[in-house]
């Protein structure tokens, strides 16, 4: 017999099935609890509700592990490239050598963008956030790629490949746009990494030199962000792409729900917290002081994790880049010295430690991409750019579960009963 857990409600038992996942996790299933008993639950901001079961992404915040398909994400930053772990999550295994060059391949294929495109670009204020941009270009990338609706599998992956080729090259031309720089075109003898930093970075008067540590860098920063299970804009995909939405208009919804400084934007926020302590002339004992006062809004931005109570995992990869790429280029930069001392403080003072408040992958990210020379309005876009697996991986399990329902969360009602309406000449 199947375990169940059993719960009285006004006296009365009821019988629930208990789900374990392959790690052991174990969830009620209350897919009846209304039907039955006529109550909901109350979960505000879900971190004790299971939305999906899920084949893609393992983490475990207790003991700091994260695995895609069952492979330790360290080994992936190792041994991987950024198209090999993409591939891995969208097909649910490593590709053999001859699909890892036909994928690379056909990303170089289509790594241009419709000329046509440029025009939407060119009317966005120079001010627009790029992560606003990128939200409304890949939505209208399905007014020029409506295959979409194609149902042959070969067609639909023709389709998640032409995503992830096209989100770098249209992130690097908002960038050089807002520039009023010259559109560089991606080249096909370039891999998957090289090719935005060169887009992004290449000039005519100053060709851009690609540094293999650099590139590696990139490589990594992407894997670590590749997917992450269940958070904001994962679950956002998930929810947009459960009205059977197209692709297209899910991935833009995840774009806008990463944009948030409580998501995506976080090493956006390391970056600005560090320009505010530097500007103010702060000491770093006062800084610290302020981040221990709970009396204090003040808050150190990029330590600590909603999820993982120990060291983020992927946090120790990123500081080894960090450790990598900022002696070889030789970067003076006052907010990379303030986050140094910072990080020290967090690794050795008590107070950090008995809370889990770890340098997490947001911080070392963010002075990663800061030396990188990544203006720190497109920090939010990189990590979009590298999370798109994840999403796109989501919405294909989420298209094919043959138990799919639409989302629909319930609510506790608090507003006013029933209330007969007023003609406005008496109120």
């Amino acid at each position: 017999m199947s375990e169940v857990v059993k719960m009285i409600i006004e006296g009365k038992t009821y019988e629930f099935p208990v789900i374990e996942g392959s790690e052991g996790e174990k969830a009620f299933d209350i897919t009846k609890l209304r039907q039955q008993t006529g109550y909901i639950t109350m979960d505000p901001g879900f971190g004790n509700t299971g939305s999906c079961t899920s084949a893609i992404t393992f983490m475990d915040g207790e003991k700091g592990i994260l695995r895609y398909r069952g492979i330790p994400v360290e080994q992936l930053a190792e041994h991987s490239s950024f198209v090999e772990t993409a591939y891995l999550l969208i097909n649910g295994r490593l590709p053999n050598k001859q699909e890892l060059t036909r994928t690379s391949v056909q990303l170089n294929d289509d790594s241009l963008i419709h000329e046509d495109m440029q025009i939407f670009y060119q009317n966005f204020p120079r001010r627009a956030h790029p992560m606003g941009i990128l939200s409304a270009m890949i939505n209208a990338l399905r007014s020029f790629y409506p295959e979409l609706e194609d149902t042959d599998p070969e067609g639909i992956n023709r389709t998640f490949l032409r995503l992830l080729s096209k989100i770098r090259t249209m992130a690097a031309m908002s960038y050089r746009i807002s520039r009023g720089h010259k559109v560089v075109y991606p080249r096909a003898d370039y891999s998957y990494c090289a090719n935005f930093l060169n887009m992004m970075f290449h000039s005519p008067v100053r060709p851009y030199e690609l540094d293999p540590d650099i590139v590696e860098a990139l490589n990594v920063f992407w894997i670590l962000h590749a997917d992450h299970e269940q958070n904001c804009s994962t679950a956002a995909v998930r929810v947009v792409g459960s009205g059977r939405v197209n692709l297209y208009a899910a991935i833009s919804a995840g774009i806008a729900a990463l944009w948030g400084p409580l998501h995506g934007g976080a090493n956006q926020a390391v970056i600005e917290m560090l320009t505010n302590i530097h500007k103010s002339g702060a000491d770093i004992e006062d800084v610290v002081r302020r981040a221990k006062d709970k009396d204090d809004p003040f808050r150190l931005m990029g330590f600590g994790h909603r999820v993982y109570k120990t060291y983020d995992p992927r946090a120790r990869i990123m500081k080894k880049m960090c450790d990598t790429v900022l002696p070889k280029l030789k970067v003076e930069d006052p907010l990379l010295d303030i986050a140094r001392r910072l990080e020290e403080v967090a690794l050795t003072d008590p107070y950090f430690i008995d809370k889990n408040l770890y340098p997490n992958v947001d911080f070392y990210s963010g002075i990663v991409l800061r030396a990188m020379g990544i203006p720190t309005e497109m920090f939010t876009v990189m990590f979009a750019i590298g999370r798109l697996p994840g999403w796109i991986s989501q919405w294909k399990e989420g298209a094919d579960d043959p138990n799919w329902k639409i989302s629909r969360p319930r609510q506790v009602y608090t507003g006013n009963i029933a209330t007969d309406y007023v003609p406005i000449n008496k109120r």
